[in-house]
């Protein structure tokens, strides 16, 4: 009888065992090993199962891609381990923002990152990308190769797009809107938001930092 408790609970403590182990398992193959963000695999998985869940819905879907502003000077002065503290100090900023069920934030590639905002408008997403960036500026990290008017910080430009998903609506119908208009916030000085406004119809408002 002894013998019998004592091999159900060892088989219990095994799967239990096994069950941890396959959770790791399942967190290192969907986070970014720098970061601790998602990384750019999960975003793709879960940014189509988004765009299927809003066509259903009906509901926006925006999404906000983000740059660390002339970050190869960044490593180029400080090192590259200074650089990969940097990204992670940002990647926490990010994360104490993106905070509802459903939302999602990962690493896009090198300096950029990637937020997803189901069932958000474009007024919405700005103003949550506007949060980022003024967050991102508060961690003051020192940045003298920045040719940014102003403080010489570590500082982030970025660009929001937005849908209303219908069928045949593709991952790269709200990715290339936001690169476009991140690829604006830069070309007009960096350290702001730009809305992409073919599709959301929103007003474009780029932030224009105090000189």
């Amino acid at each position: 009888m002894i013998d019998a408790i004592k091999l159900n609970f060892d088989l219990e403590r095994e799967i239990e065992e096994r069950k941890n182990i396959e959770r790791k398992l399942r967190e290192i193959s969907t986070k970014d090993g720098l970061t601790g963000l998602s990384n750019r695999r999960h975003f793709d998985e879960v940014l189509e199962n988004e765009i299927r869940r809003a066509q259903r819905s009906s509901h926006p879907l925006s999404l906000i891609l983000l740059d660390v502003d002339y970050f190869k000077a960044f490593n180029d002065t400080y090192g590259h381990l200074e650089g990969d503290t940097c990204l992670q100090r940002i990647s926490r900023s990010i994360e104490k923002i993106i905070n509802r069920p459903g939302d999602l934030a990962s690493r896009y590639g090198g300096e950029e990152f990637v937020v997803i905002l189901p069932n958000t408008d474009a007024d919405s997403a700005y103003e949550i990308a506007e949060a980022i960036r003024k967050a991102v500026q508060r961690l003051e990290i020192p940045h003298v190769g920045s040719k940014i008017i102003g403080p010489k910080l570590v500082t982030i430009s970025a660009g929001v797009s937005t849908v209303e998903p219908a069928i045949g609506t593709a991952p790269s119908d709200i990715i290339q809107p936001a690169d476009s208009a991140l690829y604006q916030a830069k070309a007009a000085g960096r350290n702001r938001i730009i809305m992409d406004c073919r599709r959301s119809g929103a007003v474009d408002e780029p932030f224009s930092p105090a000189v």
